[in-house]
């Protein structure tokens, strides 16, 4: 039995605790809302955020980081991106007055607004390596609302600390989930990342009114620019191929339950992105990962049009018609 505590008590972050509790791990999950502790506590629910899901009598909920942390073995952060650093200055606070270190791993998908660093990095700044063994990420393919199903899933653990990376497989791994492992920490991150924008860009051609064609043509046109700038920026070619790059990117870029997905599909049906945002109540993470790869393409040279396209309408106005006009209008070219 491995303890382990998760930060954040999202939909995925549930998804994720309610899997290691289910493998008879010691699993804390945090949150900053005492209520939902309580629920999930009591009523073995998380009605906000997996309305139809039973949780496991074994998972124990807790608004108090330092009972959360507690001598474990692995801490999971699994907020969003806006709220990371926050919640790791609070976590290195706590840590600072353990006597052990932790695993530190996270499976939040994003880059930071305004410096565009990876989640790891800004782990990296705010929990001390005094405090912590390793740095992980989880990733993949895998909407918390299959995960909590017991839908067949597979997802990718990175790490430059094999056995780190292997202690958590071990943990989330049972007869419905299975985790591998890889050594490609920027990779992981930057595709999960990548992966949100064209999201948007699906859900646009569908809620447009077009079919399986152009969002075929649209993912596999935006694996090559996914593979530039990865590239370019340090990331390993085999890791795009595998579960945290293609993988990802297909059950994100044609699922419902993506909200990236739906964000592009409310835009796709005329309305506007501060509607959207209004109506999704959560945060769309591919909106401000756009903006950062639009400036990493540049900084980098990488010549990425369906990321400019998806740019242009979502920080522009440009209407999504146009876009794809001047996409399809393009001087051809053979494949890369």
């Amino acid at each position: 039995m491995t303890k382990i505590a998760v930060l954040g008590a999202g939909s995925w972050g549930t998804a994720l605790a309610n899997t290691a509790a289910e493998n008879g791990h010691d699993v804390r999950l945090w949150t900053h809302n005492t209520d939902q502790a309580e629920e999930i506590n009591t009523q073995h629910t998380n009605t906000k955020y997996l309305p139809q899901a039973k949780l496991t009598d074994k998972l124990m909920a807790t608004s108090n980081m330092a009972l959360a942390v507690s001598d474990v073995e692995i801490v999971l952060s699994v907020v969003p991106t806006k709220a990371v650093r926050e919640v790791a200055k609070q976590l290195g606070e706590v840590l600072k007055k353990q006597s052990h270190t932790v695993i530190l791993a996270h499976a939040t998908k994003g880059l930071e607004q305004g410096t565009y660093k990876r989640i790891s990095e800004m782990l990296a700044e705010e929990v001390p390596a005094l405090y912590r063994s390793a740095l992980v990420v989880v990733s993949g393919p895998s909407h918390a609302e299959d995960v909590i199903k017991h839908d067949l899933t597979a997802v990718s653990i990175a790490s430059s600390d094999e056995s780190a990376a292997r202690l958590l497989q071990k943990v989330l791994s049972n007869n419905t989930f299975r985790a591998y492992t890889n050594d490609d920490l920027l990779g992981s991150e930057l595709f999960a990342a990548l992966k949100n924008i064209v999201a948007i860009g699906s859900g646009a051609l569908i809620g447009l009114g077009y079919g399986a064609n152009a969002q075929a043509a649209l993912l596999t046109r935006s694996l090559v620019e996914m593979r530039a700038l990865g590239l370019a920026m340090g990331a390993k070619e085999k890791t795009l191929y595998e579960l945290a790059g293609i993988g990802d990117l297909i059950v994100t870029g044609m699922s419902p339950n993506s909200r990236n997905y739906r964000a592009g599909l409310g835009l796709g049906q005329g309305k506007t992105l501060e509607q959207v945002e209004s109506d999704m109540g959560m945060v769309i993470e591919g909106v401000n990962t756009t903006k950062a790869v639009y400036d990493f393409a540049q900084d980098y040279k990488v010549d990425m049009p369906i990321t400019v396209a998806i740019y242009q309408v979502l920080y522009e106005s440009k209407p999504i018609r146009e876009a794809i006009s001047d996409l399809m209008g393009r001087p051809l070219k053979s494949e890369d």
